[in-house]
């Protein structure tokens, strides 16, 4: 076996842990014979990310469905609470329709605002990646099992998961990095003040990623974590000129 084959049994023996995957190559391990059902890139080929290799731990493997020359494309990571008010959802829309002819759209195909942003993608004839969680014989939440049907065919989903992982509360804050780490931008569109977006947030700034943030009025808890970054030096923002800035190249950068 070459050594790309071998890094991905070893993510299939190893369900896709990172750690276990380096303990075993530091070993110098040989992983046994196994099924891998998904397409996949590894750490040792042409086709993967430059963005990812910024990463303090890139992802040994990608397994994908989908068209892999999308993580190629210039990219715009939008992300949010899955428990979308109707101010996100609107909010998440608006930002993906002045963005996706210009930018991939990255989220983390959950449901509330990830998949107000996929969709928005989709409807408008432009391009999408989900990075999910689990590997790609898991289609979760169970409603948006659709809108994985509908990404997977033209678009891109990836995951650094073995295609029969299931779903586990630790994987949803790493697979975050990758997110973070594709999208050239972040766009934060809906956070409190504690959540798994602001793990992604973090995660951006090691990377010298620009944020972006909607503002919320002031009291609304479901906004909270989009102001303090705010006031935190992140970009509000809060007209359609400064998108198109964006896409033309000439918006100032601004960082945390």
């Amino acid at each position: 076996m070459d050594k790309r084959e071998k890094l991905a049994l070893l993510s299939v023996m190893h369900g896709g842990n990172w750690s276990a995957i380096a303990d075993s190559l530091r070993r110098k391990e040989t992983p046994d014979r196994s099924v891998i059902r998904d397409a996949y890139i590894t750490i040792y080929d042409d086709m993967y990310p430059a963005s990812l290799r910024e990463l303090r731990f890139p992802p040994w493997v990608l397994f994908y469905k989908g068209d892999i020359s999308l993580l190629q494309a210039p990219a715009v990571a939008v992300v949010g609470s899955r428990e979308a008010i109707d101010y996100g959802r609107l909010a998440a829309e608006w930002v993906v329709e002045n963005l996706c002819d210009r930018y991939t759209v990255v989220s983390g195909l959950a449901r509330g605002i990830d998949a107000a942003a996929h969709r928005t993608a989709l409807r408008l004839g432009g391009r999408t990646i989900g990075v999910i969680g689990s590997g790609l014989g898991t289609s979760y939440p169970r409603e948006n099992i659709s809108l994985y049907r509908d990404i997977g065919k033209e678009n891109l989903i990836i995951t650094e998961y073995p295609h029969d992982v299931g779903v586990r509360k630790e994987h949803f804050p790493w697979r975050n990095r990758i997110i973070a780490a594709l999208g050239r931008h972040v766009f934060v569109i809906q956070a409190a003040r504690r959540s798994g977006t602001m793990l992604t947030v973090n995660e951006a700034l090691t990377l010298n990623r620009d944020i972006y943030c909607i503002p919320y009025p002031l009291g609304n808890p479901f906004g909270e974590g989009c102001n303090h970054l705010i006031a935190q030096g992140a970009m509000i923002l809060y007209k359609t000129e400064q998108l198109q800035d964006l896409c033309a190249g000439t918006c100032q950068k601004t960082k945390l």
